[in-house]
């Protein structure tokens, strides 16, 4: 198998930070491009919420500020932790995790997903958005454990 671009999804959790020694072993033994994606998630039922806010405005403004964020957050990472790869792309999406990293992984036909169980919200040994990944990756997908053993 050849691999010629990863991705590395990122809710900037500390779990997820602890894929990124594979990500960069992986980039430096295969010389590979590493595509970051971090997903802004839609705010729950923010439909339902419109008539409690001011307009609509109000939560696209939400949704503005943490795409911005995002976009500073993946530029801190990448200077840091992505320095030695040959190539890194920066990405930001809005919606469901799992459903954007699936059609990223389409879009952008990538060889491997390498990414944490679990993320942020991670109560479980295996979290819901690792889960759908594996279940419905068309490429392989390289899930680090978190806390193995516990």
């Amino acid at each position: 198998m050849e691999v010629k671009k990863i991705l590395w999804p990122t809710d900037f959790s500390e779990n997820a930070a602890k894929a990124l020694p594979y990500v960069t072993s992986l980039t430096e033994k295969y010389q590979t491009e590493v595509h970051v994606l971090f997903v802004v998630e839609k705010l729950a039922y923010e439909e339902l919420w419109y008539g409690e806010l001011p307009d609509r405005a109000h939560i696209d403004k939400i949704r503005q500020w943490e795409e911005k964020i995002g976009w500073k957050r993946l530029g801190e990472i990448c200077e840091k932790y992505l320095r030695g790869c040959p190539l890194y792309v920066k990405h930001v999406a809005i919606g469901d995790p799992a459903q954007e990293i699936l059609k990223f992984i389409d879009k952008e036909k990538v060889d491997m997903v390498v990414m944490a169980s679990r993320g942020r919200k991670g109560h479980f040994h295996f979290g819901s958005v690792a889960e759908k990944v594996v279940k419905n990756s068309p490429v392989s997908a390289v899930i680090i454990p978190i806390n193995p053993g516990k």
